[in-house]
């Protein structure tokens, strides 16, 4: 996936694309596990949302993880309203390409979750992910409750530290409360199942977590 625009930082909301009305429409089925990727969740079950890169690839590692009920692809973090590919491609939109992760707390801990999100990929790149450039591309954890805040927060202290033992810089991820999630189109969901030789260029540091 590649961008059309490559900017250095995320845009201010000042610059940002005008809102649509268009909601986008998916279907209520992953192509994986046949599970609903729609809100709402049983109440059982928990939410998270991870951007590590170009969504193919970030949303196959959470998918195949043991505990996780549902993913989805989608934007988040920006300050367009029903965002589209083309609208976050453009680089004016603010939005980063995530995963909405939702797993069940009984079978897997949000912080396993922050674990894999943390190993899978380079943290330390800016608004970029290896070959992928633009700010769509940044590394960012978006989350629900105190709880998913400080646990993110300490897992970065953690994580930075050893980062910094094997020779890489500062860790550039965005950890902040979440704001809307809004799905990708329809041929992005479970996009590297419908296409098994479809790009991914997500790649991790070997720096392991813990």
């Amino acid at each position: 996936m590649f961008s059309f625009l490559n900017p250095a930082t995320r845009p201010h909301p000042s610059g940002s694309l005008a809102d649509s009305n268009a909601v986008m429409p998916v279907t209520n089925k992953h192509y994986v596990n046949d599970h609903p990727i729609l809100r709402p969740f049983d109440s059982h079950l928990e939410t998270a949302v991870f951007g590590l890169g170009c969504f193919w690839g970030a949303e196959k590692k959470f998918w195949e993880f043991d505990g996780v009920f549902t993913t989805a692809a989608g934007y988040a973090g920006g300050d367009t309203k029903n965002a589209t590919y083309e609208y976050v491609c453009s680089g004016l939109s603010g939005h980063a390409e995530v995963v909405l992760v939702v797993f069940d707390p009984t079978r897997v801990s949000y912080s396993a979750l922050l674990s894999l999100f943390w190993e899978s990929h380079n943290p330390t790149q800016g608004m970029r992910q290896g070959n992928d450039q633009g700010s769509q591309y940044r590394s960012v954890i978006y989350t629900y409750g105190d709880e998913q805040l400080n646990l993110a927060m300490k897992s970065k202290i953690t994580f930075e530290q050893n980062l910094k033992s094997a020779g890489y810089g500062g860790i550039t991820t965005e950890i902040m409360p979440a704001a809307e999630f809004y799905y990708a189109e329809d041929y992005h969901q479970q996009y590297l199942a419908k296409n098994p030789g479809g790009y991914c260029g997500l790649g991790g540091t070997g720096v392991r977590y813990a």
